[in-house]
């Protein structure tokens, strides 16, 4: 009833799962991370038992597959089970039992492992696969790839429900290491007819508005846009002036009001210049209340 990807990123410390399935809410069942330790996806006849279980035993200096190995051991559902597992040095294991519904099955590669059963056919982990080893950027940006690839390549043949996304980072989080935080990414999408396009979208909210990892390129002139601002605030209720195309004091203010509504304090700047990823966001709002 669901495909999942569990990943490391070695050398920044990213630990990640995401998942999609035909299942109400099952971020709140598959996915286990801890930073510094590792990863678990858990899933088919899900055991939740096991995620903080086969952490705790990676903490213990387990390797996945003896972690998982121990659990399924004294476990009388195990042929039902499915589970996938990395650590934080990279190394994957995963599980299928023999009594997981068709289609079921697993991909083990350098640093993740891809799972899935009810699936459309093997083609949708082997479409996870490919998108996760040729995306660039970060974990979470391989780990949204491979979700949307599989998404597109049948998923779920039951239909499609949920999806989440998490990834853990040393100090990564909210408030970083002062407030001990290190979920980098938390999302889900308990229920929707799209999860995963859901999903995307609400990413670009949380790195707009929690991220801090613009391309220092990715910026526009505030003076060369203005008429695009002036008109966007206008429509979002922010802006009462005339189209000028001047960034004069009522426009600023109008533009520092959506950004603080919005909780986009850190994405400020001093220098009259507006970054890509706020101003495109700023535009896409606009459009979407015409």
């Amino acid at each position: 009833m669901t495909f999942s990807i569990v990943a490391v990123d070695p050398e920044k410390g990213d630990i990640g799962v995401a998942v999609a399935s035909k299942f109400i809410a099952a971020g709140s069942v598959v996915p286990w991370v801890k930073v510094r330790v590792g990863g678990v996806a858990t899933q088919a006849w899900a055991n939740v038992r096991f995620g903080p279980l086969v952490l705790r035993l990676l903490e213990a200096n387990y390797s996945p597959r003896k972690a998982v190995e121990t659990l399924l051991s004294t476990d009388p559902r195990r042929e039902h089970r499915q589970l996938g597992v990395v650590n934080v040095k990279g190394e994957a294991y995963a599980y299928t039992g023999k009594e997981c519904l068709e289609y079921a099955g697993h991909i083990v590669g350098e640093g993740f492992a891809v799972q899935g059963n009810i699936l459309a056919g093997p083609e949708v982990l082997e479409a996870m696969v490919k998108a996760y080893e040729t995306t660039g950027g970060e974990l979470v940006d391989k780990l949204l790839a491979a979700l949307k690839a599989g998404d597109s390549a049948g998923g779920d043949r039951r239909g499609k429900q949920s999806a989440a996304i998490i990834v853990v980072r040393p100090c990564g989080g909210y408030g970083g290491c002062e407030e001990g935080a290190d979920k980098y990414v938390d999302l889900r999408v308990d229920d929707h007819p799209e999860p995963v396009v859901e999903l995307e979208r609400l990413f670009k909210i949380w790195e707009i508005t929690i991220l801090e990892r613009e391309d220092p390129s990715d910026v526009v002139d505030i003076a060369e846009v203005a008429a695009e601002i002036q008109e966007a605030l206008r429509r979002l209720g922010y802006y009462s002036g005339e189209i000028t195309g001047k960034p004069d004091k009522e426009t600023m203010e109008a533009l520092e009001r959506w950004m603080a509504i919005n909780n986009f304090e850190n994405k400020m700047r001093r220098d009259g210049k507006l970054w890509g990823t706020v101003y495109r966001f700023l535009l896409e709002e606009a459009r979407r209340r015409t």
